[in-house]
């Protein structure tokens, strides 16, 4: 039997990345097993990192940038591997864009105002010590990005990343530290625990040396961050409708919308989770999303399996979280080809897979009887997230209409959800994204205080 030489290619590289991975995930730079040594560590560190010159600092970043695209494809699996959710190919994606997109140190201004009475000078200063929380859905990118941007503000960070994505957690900031020793900063730039619990955080939340908590993840954490006392950054849930009216490229928006969706197994918290339809193009929508676009329609008989597996006991199910359409299906007992990447159905506003933030590439129709009506669906749809929405429409009046009525941190207009994260679309990006605290798509400058230095009669030359 003749040997196929690039099937013995493809076997050797497979076992060689996972001997990378395995490699990868013993680092412990910034791994302690307390987390009060954790936050010491992290404040020791930021002594010296307060002191650094931006270009210093841009250093760092330039080479996380760096090491973030020659990891990205071990990150990916990494993360699909630990935590069963997405699939590696988009991880790897999410991992160029935080490598390419995410703003370093000239997200860093100073502000000058010069007038008669003299000079003053409005600078972005550091916090000190940041704690920050992650969560199992994007884990090393939410590090990644994370940490750049408090870095270049002049910051370190503890995080006390979610246990089921610890391993992944930890490859993407001992990274993070080798880059600091690289480019000649301290090591611990970055710290963490090797088991993360409700207790390390509680002990994160309540130390006198951490002044801020960036909190990414479900509504429960933000909550408990915003009731620590400190000042809080909350990145929490969303389920962003998308609105399709009669003058939209209904072509096109039955693309953007299950492309979106389906995104990474609509693990992104801006992805599309249902869809309001005017009626009068809602048949034409759904015949685009079930021959081009590889939408499964499921009866009202498969609906109700699929609530049952999905939300038992009315609670999601944290193992069909970031699964494929194809998995999901076969929790149902239905067999799909390859090529079915989303489940789709009509139903109500109340339907239980429309009105809940499910994570998964389920994308359910409300017909709505005019744009009034859509508008109307969409807003209680996102639950006052105030997160993301999406929007496929050639009107700019109604366009300006939905978008003051939905009032979110994102609103993607005739595109996919993850053009708001630069991706096809004009952003910067992010995996932080607080729509709860208002601060909307996070950046180096977000981890930074205002200080004001005033010269009087002086410096005022013109």
């Amino acid at each position: 039997m003749p040997i196929n030489e690039s099937l013995v290619q493809d076997i050797v590289q497979e076992v060689m990345a996972k001997m990378q991975i395995a490699d990868a995930s013993s680092g412990k730079h910034g791994v302690f097993t307390d987390m009060n040594d954790a936050i010491a560590a992290a404040k020791k560190a930021q002594q010296t990192v307060r002191r650094m010159s931006m270009d210093q600092r841009e250093k760092i970043i330039s080479i996380i940038r760096r090491k973030t695209k020659e990891n990205a494809e071990i990150m990916a699996r990494m993360g699909v591997d630990e935590t069963g959710m997405g699939n590696v190919g988009d991880k790897i994606l999410k991992h160029h864009l935080v490598a390419e997109k995410v703003p370093g140190t000239e997200d860093i201004k100073t502000e000058a105002l010069s007038g008669d009475r003299g000079l003053t000078l409005v600078e972005m200063g550091p916090f000190g010590v940041i704690g920050a929380i992650t969560p199992c859905t994007n884990p090393s990118e939410t590090v990644l990005c994370n940490a750049m941007g408090m870095i270049a503000g002049g910051n370190t960070v503890v995080f006390n990343p979610h246990p089921a994505a610890i391993k992944t957690s930890i490859f993407a900031i001992n990274l993070v530290n080798e880059a600091s020793i690289e480019a000649g900063g301290p090591d611990n730039v970055a710290c963490t625990v090797e088991n993360p619990t409700l207790d390390t955080s509680n002990v994160m939340m309540k130390h006198k040396d951490i002044p801020l908590i960036a909190a990414t993840g479900g509504p429960g954490v933000v909550t408990a961050v915003l009731s620590s006392g400190k000042r809080g950054i909350g990145a929490g849930a969303g389920n962003p409708p998308a609105l399709v009216d009669e003058t939209a490229d209904i072509r096109k928006a039955a693309q953007d919308i299950v492309n979106g969706c389906t995104f990474d197994n609509n693990l992104p918290c801006i992805a599309e989770k249902e869809i309001v339809a005017i009626d009068s193009i809602a048949d034409e929508l759904l015949h685009y999303m079930v021959t081009e676009q590889g939408c499964y329609v499921i009866n009202k008989e498969e609906q109700e399996k699929l609530i049952s597996v999905v939300l038992a006991n009315g609670r999601l199910n944290r193992k069909c979280v970031g699964r494929s359409a194809k998995v999901l299906l076969s929790m149902i007992g239905i067999d799909v080809p390859d090529n079915i990447r989303c489940i789709t159905f009509e139903g109500e506003k109340e339907h239980p897979l429309i009105a809940t933030e499910l994570m998964m590439p389920i994308l359910g129709i409300v017909r709505a009887k005019d744009f009034s009506d859509a508008v109307e669906k969409a807003v209680w749809l996102e639950h006052g997230n105030r997160h993301s929405a999406h929007i496929h429409s050639k009107n700019v009046d109604r366009i300006t209409t939905y978008a003051r009525a939905i009032d979110t941190a994102i609103l993607v207009k005739n595109g996919p959800s993850y053009a708001a994260l630069g991706f096809g679309g004009e952003s910067i990006c992010t995996f932080t994204i607080a729509s709860r605290t208002g601060e909307g798509l996070t950046s180096a400058s977000t981890f930074t205080k205002r200080r004001r230095c005033v010269m009087q009669d002086s410096l005022c030359i013109r």
